[in-house]
């Protein structure tokens, strides 16, 4: 088998490319730079998702295409969203169609349909919302359709979607928790009793290669949430991480409402200034933190057998270990 990952240089895609090595499969890694990080037997090819030449000439004997690659954020230029998220997806599906490739694993996010209400235990039936906070969830939902139209009987495509992937190495999530929160500028947004699930990555990563390695009949055309299947009160995992790092805990508190009033206003702001940078609150951040989003995983167990390989307790004790010794040295 003949694998190809798109941003396979990244957090997770570097995750799925050294698992499927370990498994004995070749690799072929396409991103806009070299990955020195990744195995010597990875092939690496430099290029960009929305060029559609280099796409189709990068699928050539390619067995299956783990399309992880995309521009992720909450804030941003709706044109360069569109370009690498949709277009981007778009010449993968082309790329893949021209070249008989037989399947296509899409990395989606359960934040297609979040809108601005709670997500408690929903499983894929729940609808896309019919408005955004922001491009991301926008543009990824858009590709995510695509994917799913495409399948048919020569290409089998799929998604899965997972939430918050989390653990050593993550280069987002953590460090940006610890940044604000080292800088007195984490508030706790809503009562703090929202609940939330995560992805552990090496979760995340078995849930994709199992997705890939299933029969097609019992996977094409269909999305998953996949998790740790353990959902965790935000706040409490937060203060909990940051007091076993030795910072302070969060305490300073601002209601859903003053949030997204702020959120709202700096968006305006932001915009009519044209300032590049991300604002320190936004409408769709405001809702991340204060709402509960966890979801039902059923039908990723029932049809491909997806287990969390970590738990939420040793894969906190796992990062504990990965984060304190840089730490120390600042």
């Amino acid at each position: 088998m003949h694998a190809l990952v798109t941003g396979g240089g990244g957090f997770l895609g570097s995750g799925i490319t050294k698992e499927l090595i370990r498994n004995g499969i070749n690799v072929t890694v396409i991103g806009r730079k070299k990955y020195y990080h990744l195995p010597p037997s990875v092939k690496t090819l430099q290029g960009d998702i929305r060029d559609y030449e280099f796409v189709k000439k990068s699928s050539i004997n390619i067995d299956v295409v783990f399309h992880v690659a995309a521009l992720a954020g909450i804030w941003g230029k709706k044109d360069e969203f569109f370009d690498i998220n949709v277009k981007g997806t778009e010449n993968i599906i082309k790329g893949c169609q021209a070249n008989s490739v037989p399947k296509i694993v899409f990395t989606s996010s359960p934040s297609v349909v979040f809108g601005s209400s709670c997500l408690e235990g929903v499983n894929e039936s729940a609808p896309y919302p019919y408005k955004y906070l922001c491009e991301y969830p926008n543009t990824k939902a858009l590709a995510e359709k695509m994917i799913l139209q495409a399948n048919d009987s020569s290409l089998c495509t799929t998604a899965i979607r997972p939430h918050l992937i989390w653990g050593p190495g993550d280069p987002h999530l953590v460090p940006r928790l610890i940044k604000r929160a080292n800088s007195k500028r984490l508030l706790i947004v809503g009562d703090g009793r929202n609940r939330v699930d995560m992805t552990y990555i090496d979760n995340a990563v078995s849930a994709h290669i199992k997705l890939a390695l299933a029969p097609n009949e019992n996977v094409a055309g269909k999305v998953y949430f996949v998790s740790d299947d353990e959902p965790v009160f935000l706040w409490t995992w937060i203060n909990s991480l940051l007091s076993r790092l030795g910072i302070p805990e969060v305490t300073r508190k601002i209601s859903y409402d003053n949030a997204m009033r702020l959120g709202n206003l700096l968006e305006k702001v932001y915009n009519f200034l044209e300032i590049k940078s991300e604002p320190p609150m936004t409408r769709f951040l405001a809702t991340q933190l204060a709402t509960s989003h966890y979801f039902n995983i059923s039908n990723a167990k029932k049809d491909f057998g997806y287990l969390p390989l970590v738990s939420q307790k040793e894969g906190v004790n796992r990062l504990i270990r990965f984060l304190k010794p840089s730490l120390q040295e600042n």
